[in-house]
C-alpha cells in the first residue's frame, strides 16, 4: 500500500497554552502515519531516519476532525521517502483546510536494527511522478547541506 489516511477528532488532551492543539502533538500523528504506510510497504518494521520541512499553515482546534495523509514519495535502496499531509476542519462546515505538511524518511530494518533494502516504489501517475521528483530534490539537498 503506498498511502494512507488516519481520521479523528482533535480532543482536549491535546490542546497548548494558546488553546490549540500542540505542534508536538501534531508531530506525533506524522509520525505514526508514516511508520504506518512504510511499513505497510516495507512489509516489516521501520524507524524514522529524518523529518524535514514541516510547514505549519494554521492551528487545529479542539474539535475539528483530523486527517493525516501519508503517501509515499520514493524510495532509496533501504529507504522510504514519505510525504505528510494535514488537513482538518469542522465538520459541521464540511471543509478540510490543509494544516500541515513534511517529508519524513523512514528505514526498513531488520531484528537487530541493520537496514534491509525494499521494494522500488514506481510512480504511475502525473501526481505520484510530481511527489517523488520534490522527494527526490528535498533529499539531494539535505545531503548537499550536511543533514
Amino acid at each position: 500500500m503506498s498511502s494512507i489516511t488516519l481520521r479523528f477528532l482533535a480532543e482536549p488532551s491535546t490542546v497548548n497554552f494558546g488553546g490549540k492543539v500542540h505542534g508536538g502533538t501534531v508531530m506525533k500523528w506524522i509520525d505514526e502515519a508514516g511508520y504506518a504506510c512504510a511499513t505497510s510497504w516495507a512489509k516489516r518494521y521501520c524507524v524514522t531516519a529524518f523529518i524535514g520541512s514541516i510547514r505549519f499553515h494554521h492551528p487545529i482546534m479542539i474539535g475539528d476532525l483530523v486527517e493525516v495523509e501519508a503517501r509515499l514519495a520514493y524510495t532509496g535502496t533501504t529507504s522510504m521517502n514519505i510525504s505528510v499531509e494535514v488537513r482538518s476542519g469542522d465538520m459541521k462546515g464540511g471543509t478540510m483546510d490543509k494544516t500541515t505538511e513534511c517529508l519524513i524518511v523512514f528505514v526498513s530494518v531488520d531484528s537487530h536494527g541493520r537496514p534491509l533494502p525494499v521494494q522500488p516504489f514506481v510512480p504511475g501517475t502525473p501526481g505520484e511522478m510530481a511527489l517523488a521528483e520534490r522527494a527526490k530534490t528535498h533529499l539531494d539537498a539535505s545531503r548537499a547541506a550536511g543533514q
